[in-house]
């Protein structure tokens, strides 16, 4: 099976959220002495008709001198880099998918991946982080969804128009992330991500409306508050980790004169333990726009 590789800028189950009741975009424009950062919450993948974005998008990437993504883009497309992650996102030391899971989730797994005609056999090596970003991309894209989302939407723009594009992860790091996720929970991850997936013609319209207009206090309960509750470790290393880790290159971004342009998931930007709230916190002014 070919998997694209684009998928694994982030697992789409944390994109789509937000706390402000007047909110209009999922688009945040922070300042402090004058200086002026914006953040923006993306969906990773979209289908055709979702374009064109936002406005709020537009007027900050119009305003950006630069643009900061999760990942180095291009690099996660590199043929060398993407068969480094086949080495390590599938099992090499003996276990596999039915050493690994209880009885429950692999018995679940065996009848979801049944409709896609997929034999277990061919699965039983994956990892559960490279397993479940498969299966979403299977269903998302059966729906009309492809990898070029608003990341890379926007890193192809700013390509063309010149702008500089800077990562706050390397791809080595990012599939460190694929690779260990659910490690120790394998079971409760695997069960958590089916019953999402399950629900996915029920979600999928009311997920895309709600990250266009900033709304989006029922997808906390319907994925963050599970994904705390059930699978805890995931949540303190996609979210907690790596908005602590990128706090100090975006603070520094405010002693300068450019403006900058965050692009990450919006799931990064929200909440207490979120982007937004850390700068709140230290004395910047916040706004969502």
């Amino acid at each position: 099976m070919r998997v694209s590789f684009k998928l694994f800028l982030t697992s789409l189950c944390l994109l789509l959220f937000s706390v402000d009741s007047l909110a209009q975009s999922s688009v945040w424009l922070a300042t402090k002495n004058g200086n002026t950062v914006y953040l923006g919450g993306t969906i990773h993948m979209l289908r055709a008709d979702d374009y064109p974005l936002p406005p709020e998008f537009e007027t900050a990437y119009a305003e950006a001198d630069s643009l900061y993504f999760e990942i180095d883009i291009d690099q996660m497309n590199d043929p060398v880099a993407q068969l480094g992650m086949l080495q390590r996102l599938m099992y090499t030391d003996g276990r596999t998918l039915q050493t690994v899971l209880n009885n429950e989730a692999y018995s679940t797994l065996t009848d979801y991946v049944a409709k896609f005609g997929m034999p277990m056999l061919m699965l039983q090596n994956m990892k559960p982080g490279m397993l479940m970003s498969t299966l979403e991309l299977l269903e998302f894209q059966t729906r009309g969804f492809t990898p070029d989302g608003v990341d890379m939407h926007f890193h192809q723009r700013a390509k063309a128009d010149g702008k500089t594009i800077e990562a706050f992860e390397t791809v080595d790091e990012q599939i460190g992330f694929i690779e260990n996720m659910g490690e120790g929970e394998e079971s409760e991850y695997v069960l958590l991500s089916l019953r999402d997936l399950e629900k996915i013609d029920d979600d999928i319209e009311s997920m895309v409306s709600i990250w266009r207009n900033g709304e989006a206090d029922d997808l906390v309960e319907l994925f963050v508050e599970d994904m705390e509750e059930t699978i805890p470790g995931v949540y303190q290393t996609l979210l907690l980790d790596r908005n602590n880790k990128w706090m100090p290159t975006i603070e520094a971004m405010f002693n300068d004169s450019d403006t900058e342009f965050i692009l990450v998931g919006v799931a990064h930007l929200v909440g207490e333990d979120g982007l937004v709230q850390h700068l709140r916190n230290r004395g910047y002014q916040v706004n969502q726009l």
